[in-house]
């Protein structure tokens, strides 16, 4: 069971097998979420994007930036459907999150409660106070 962070606050997602194993998972023909890890090339998935739901992203460390980046090409290429940051991440990492093309987090339930709620709803107000927003470059409805 893990937790699910929106800007709207926590929720629980109790499937099976939710989060990113340490092999991404291919998408297939009747798959509808595949899981990239932070080595990935997003290109892979040019083709399918029309028919995936779920994409999620495996951060390996909080220290590790290059899921960041898989979010704004994957958005760059035109994925229109739910992106989803996996692994270790932090509360402080939340605004960059939403700005680069996340549309939610998953957390652990461990992590829920070291950071909980209130940590991660401080950050949730992401679109405020940015830049590229006031100069009109980036359109944030994902």
């Amino acid at each position: 069971m893990s937790i699910i962070v929106t800007d709207n606050g926590f929720s629980i997602d109790d499937r099976e097998g939710s989060t990113c194993s340490p092999e991404a998972l291919p998408p297939s023909s009747e798959s509808q979420t595949v899981c990239l890890q932070s080595e990935d090339d997003p290109s892979v998935l040019a083709d399918s994007l029309d028919r995936l739901t779920l994409i999620k992203v495996n951060f390996s460390s909080f220290s590790d930036g290059r899921g960041f980046t898989i979010a704004r090409q994957l958005r760059s290429m035109g994925y229109k459907g739910r992106l989803r940051a996996t692994g270790y991440i932090i509360s402080d990492q939340y605004t960059m999150i939403r700005r680069s093309g996340f549309c939610e987090v998953e957390i652990s339930n461990e992590l829920a409660e070291r950071q909980p709620q209130h940590q991660w709803m401080f950050r949730a107000d992401w679109q405020q106070n940015d830049y590229q927003r006031r100069l009109g470059r980036i359109n944030f409805n994902y």
